[in-house]
């Protein structure tokens, strides 16, 4: 008796999602759009490894032997630590400290591709997942930043959102940094609870913050949560801050009244200014980019402004239940990342969305970027003598840029009937016998026949009558394929 092998599970990692035609599809449209919008704005395409040094990202090294928290680690054959990129913008500071002479200045790109995290991972949280961002490095202008929230808001549109769906919500660390100067807080642990607290303001509402801001909240569950342990003078100046109705103008003049007597509060209020008016310029408006002072974004890793991108469509899931994706995407300045390198500050701001996120968002909100995904016209095989004949037939289509294939298997004519629906085909070509000696080609219009299936009260009747198919002259091949693609498009 012999031991039969071990066989391997077949899974997937966790963390880790096969993407097939619909997925692909939706992405590949929503980067090709974008990309689109960001060329026409100046932004050079640009790419990097999926591999940098480990000490050259920077984040999730808290052991200098084993930097691999939070990141996909391994050591080069020299023994240097080498890590799957997290994000795209650490590479980008890389190669802007490297390559800084030798660019134009400023420096603006746009990029898209993977990128890996090692964290836990949970529903709609992947471990590899595919970004796009878009970047101005060297202007320390306050209309950098202006562009690259008009280029995001243009680029969401041609994503798939149509305005009013969405919103960039944008605030600024120094109208934060203001804030807490008139507060009296300097302590950092405070800063840091102060701002957790004002991040939950669209969750727990004013007096929810209020009490993270005071001496503490218990939630429903009997959990206790310490506050920043402010005065109650100091939670007035925090609250009124967060009461600033969101807006452009208006809200720029709430604002310098709460923070302008700060030397941080006033640049960041002039900061935000200069925005508005690039944005007015550039006829970007209120309702598509606002101020709005509770957004609280990053902020020991921006220095500027920052912004967000939220969702406002009605969304739900698989079973008709509603979702909320909130944010789709963001950014800010980061002034401060090329230095680690330099040591020199290099001024830059940009902006990043998750693509597969998004493609959930417009999917769950009706617009699946990924639903009109197609596959090929299926050349139905009848006989092993006639192969030349149907691989003739698909690349006279092929030819024509239209996709084609021979069906392969080694099932029948109503097997491969079932293989082109199953694979999305506009199309079947059939060239039977008959079709051969007569000069001509039999055309099934599976896009008809999926769409009158829903209608079929009598199935003989249905196989009689043979709806959407046609028996036509040879040469007409790809003339009537490329009008039942097209009128699906």
């Amino acid at each position: 008796m012999t031991d039969t092998p071990a066989r391997p599970i077949a899974r997937a990692p966790r963390g880790f999602a096969d993407k097939r035609a619909r997925d692909l599809a939706a992405e590949r449209r929503i980067l090709s759009a974008v990309s689109e919008v960001y060329e026409r704005y100046g932004f050079e395409p640009f790419d990097t490894s999926a591999f940098e040094y480990a000490d050259a990202l920077g984040k999730f090294l808290p052991d200098a032997d084993r930097p691999n928290e939070g990141v996909f680690a391994l050591t080069d054959d020299d023994d240097q630590w080498m890590a799957l990129r997290y994000d795209l913008t650490a590479p980008l500071a890389r190669f802007a400290a490297q390559t800084w002479d030798t660019l134009p200045k400023p420096f603006r790109r746009y990029a898209y591709g993977p990128v890996w995290r090692d964290e836990k991972p949970g529903p709609g949280r992947y471990r590899e997942f595919v970004q796009c961002d878009a970047d101005t490095v060297g202007s320390a202008r306050p209309e950098a930043d202006a562009e690259v929230i008009a280029a995001a808001a243009e680029g969401l549109e041609a994503a798939g959102l149509p305005r009013g769906a969405y919103v960039l919500r944008i605030n600024n660390r120094k109208l934060l940094n203001g804030l807490l100067a008139t507060a009296g807080v300097a302590d950092d642990r405070q800063k840091l609870a102060v701002l957790r607290a004002i991040d939950k303001l669209d969750r727990l509402g004013p007096e929810g913050v209020r009490l993270l801001l005071g001496e503490g909240r218990l939630d429903e569950s009997g959990d206790f949560t310490k506050g920043a342990g402010l005065a109650p003078a100091a939670i007035d100046s925090v609250i009124a801050f967060t009461a600033v109705e969101a807006g452009r103008g208006d809200a720029l003049d709430r604002l310098s009244n709460v923070v302008g007597g700060s030397e941080d509060g006033a640049a960041g209020v002039e900061e935000l200014a200069r925005i508005h008016q690039a944005l007015t310029g550039m006829g970007l408006e209120a309702d598509r980019a606002l101020v709005d002072p509770s957004v609280v974004r990053g902020l020991e890793y921006y220095t500027g402004p920052v912004f967000e991108a939220e969702l406002l469509l009605q969304t739900t899931d698989e079973r008709g239940e509603a979702v909320r994706f909130g944010s789709v995407g963001g950014g800010g300045r980061y002034d401060d990342l090329v230095a680690r390198f330099t040591g020199q500050a290099i001024p830059a701001t940009g902006f990043s969305f998750g693509v597969s996120r998004l493609a959930a968002a417009l999917r769950a909100a009706g617009r699946d970027a990924g639903a009109g995904a197609r596959g090929p016209v299926v050349v139905i095989a009848f006989d092993e003598a006639r192969m030349a004949d149907y691989f003739a037939a698909a690349a006279e289509l092929r030819a024509a840029g239209l996709p084609a294939e021979v069906y392969l298997g080694s099932s029948g004519m109503k097997a491969q009937m079932k293989y082109a629906d199953r694979r999305l085909s506009p199309a079947a070509v059939i060239l039977g016998e008959d079709e051969l000696a007569a000069g001509a080609v039999t055309i099934k219009n599976l896009d008809l026949g999926r769409q009158l299936a829903g209608q079929v009260s009598d199935n003989r009747e249905w196989r009689e009558a043979r709806p959407g198919q046609q028996t036509l002259p040879r040469a007409e091949l790809v003339a009537a394929v490329r009008k039942i693609v097209e009128a699906a498009s």
